[in-house]
């Protein structure tokens, strides 16, 4: 009888009595692959006989491993377990989507800068507020850090099971159970951000009952063109569709490269009215610490943790955008990571900072309704229109990244035998007409989902970023003691901030204090 068909013990003792002589007819060929240091298989490697290979020892210097042994694939979940019962990467028509790497690494970056980079920027001046200069600025380090390391938990994986999609790299260590949820979290989130940034663009092109439209403000009346709805089918079908038809996200490096660009654009601006009024000594003195002198206080404090854990989440979008890579390695995707969380720490800073010093405790929970007033220098119209028009071209060339994944998540769960959505021209193209006039219709009935959007911030937001992460690496093997106690970090922050979260927003409406 062959080992692999003996019981599982049986295969325990015989690799027990040969740990000094080692098998040379099993996975022999392996002994000259290449393993990442942070994980025990080349791309997730999966084999038809329903084994994994898995290390023994350690491995040597130059990441091969030494000792390769069999285990039942159910055994190793996360290892064995992915989308192709055999493992191989041609086996199912969603593996073959791996096979279109040709993305540079400046394109990656760009992509995931600007998955990161939304709407959620111009809450941070308000969390700023909230929480002074010194902790403002030291949180917003800290998740940066905290998210760079879930970014490389999500790669590491997505590696090991081939992950085309964040559902599939969850579906990995959880089974079709986890996959669901976490396609439902990506959609929910997903959903309602592409539905809270065409209200935003409605907010700024047409105006809302606060605040006057850029289109009223130039042309000095209202009229049809500036009726909400006719601003925004119209930007939705001149600017937001076209961009939403490109089926490759690499092909989005360009619009995400100006999307980056005017989000530091937004920055110096607003770094310089500061810097100018400083000098000019017309800047109040800046609070670096929380106050706790008021019950309301109190509240936005609990309230403003949630924005700044979901000031950096990504995650979401890593597999595809790794899966197009040139030469992905996880160490290359990794660089990618870095450098972009580096990037937004960079620009979340400046953001905060300029935005708070700007207008203080008169900071508006999205400081891009402040640029509706005076500035206080000259062509202080001139600049808040500027201001305003960049974010809303900024905002255009974000949707189409977020909608991305948006749709691929809806594509396999509704179609997970189908071949890849870019191959089937029809599928792709009812799809995506399907899912813009959803969030068109979303946007018009819906007149403002702040307080829903506080709620998915800080449930789905939260599970997606830090939560799917931790617990795909917990349920993983091989994983060090040092690395569980991260992983058990990470999930027990996520899980205290989402309860806090969700318990402050319950308790703020309850109340009449949202």
């Amino acid at each position: 009888m062959r080992n692999s068909e003996k019981p599982y013990h049986q295969q325990i003792e015989l690799q027990r009595r040969d740990e000094e002589e080692p098998p040379v007819n099993v996975f022999v060929h392996l002994a000259d692959k290449s393993y990442d240091r942070s994980g025990l298989l080349p791309a997730g490697e999966a084999r038809s006989d329903g084994f994994a290979p898995i290390a023994t020892g350690n491995m040597n210097g130059n990441g091969a491993l030494r000792n390769v042994i069999k285990q039942p694939a159910d055994v190793l979940p996360l290892l064995a377990r992915n989308n192709s019962a055999s493992g191989g990467e041609d086996e199912t028509p969603r593996a073959k989507e791996a096979k279109y790497a040709g993305a540079s690494l400046r394109s990656a970056v760009f992509n995931l800068s600007t998955t990161i980079i939304g709407a959620g920027i111009m809450a941070l001046p308000a969390a700023m507020r909230v929480l002074g200069v010194a902790v403002g600025l030291f949180v917003i380090l800290v998740m940066g850090v905290l998210s760079e390391i879930s970014l490389e938990l999500v790669v590491r994986y997505s590696t090991q099971l081939k992950a085309y999609s964040y559902g599939d790299m969850v579906y990995g260590a959880w089974g079709k159970t986890g996959r669901f949820v976490a396609q439902m979290c990506v959609i929910i989130n997903n959903g309602g951000i592409l539905i809270v940034y065409l209200i935003i663009m409605g907010d700024v092109l047409s105006g809302s009952k606060d605040h006057t439209g850029l289109l009223e403000g130039w042309a000095r009346h209202a009229g049809w063109w500036t009726d909400r709805k006719i601003v925004l089918l119209f930007t939705l079908i001149i600017v937001l569709a076209p961009l939403s038809f490109f089926k490759r996200i690499e092909s989005l490096e360009v619009s995400s490269a100006i999307s980056v660009a005017l989000a530091l654009l937004f920055v110096i601006i607003a770094s310089g009215i500061a810097a100018l009024k400083l000098v000019e000594g017309k800047l109040a003195v800046p609070r670096m610490v929380p106050a706790f002198d008021s019950k309301k206080n109190i509240l936005d404090l609990l309230i403003v943790v949630p924005i700044m854990t979901n000031a950096f989440v990504c995650q979401f979008n890593v597999p595809p955008i790794y899966y197009e890579l040139r030469d992905r390695s996880a160490p290359r995707m990794n660089k990618v990571g870095r450098i972009s969380i580096l990037l937004c720490v960079i620009v979340y800073m400046a953001t905060a900072l300029a935005g708070y010093l700007l207008f203080g405790d008169a900071t508006d929970s999205d400081v891009l309704s402040n640029f509706d007033t005076d500035l206080g220098i000259e062509h202080s119209q001139f600049w808040n229109d500027l201001i305003r028009v960049g974010y809303v071209i900024h905002l255009f060339f974000v949707f189409p990244v977020i909608n991305f994944s948006f749709r691929q998540t809806i594509d396999s769960l509704l179609f997970p035998l189908s071949p890849p959505l870019q191959d089937s021209n029809a599928r792709f193209v009812i799809l995506t007409s399907a899912l813009l006039t959803m969030i068109y219709l979303g946007s018009t009935l819906i007149p403002n989902i702040w307080v829903a959007f506080q709620f998915t911030g800080a449930t789905t937001g939260l599970a997606l970023g830090f939560m799917f992460p931790a617990l795909v690496a917990l349920r993983s093997v091989g994983v060090s003691v040092m690395e569980r106690k991260l992983a058990w970090t990470i999930l027990l922050m996520a899980v205290v901030v989402s309860v806090v979260g969700v318990t402050t927003q319950i308790y703020s409406f309850a109340t009449g204090q949202a």
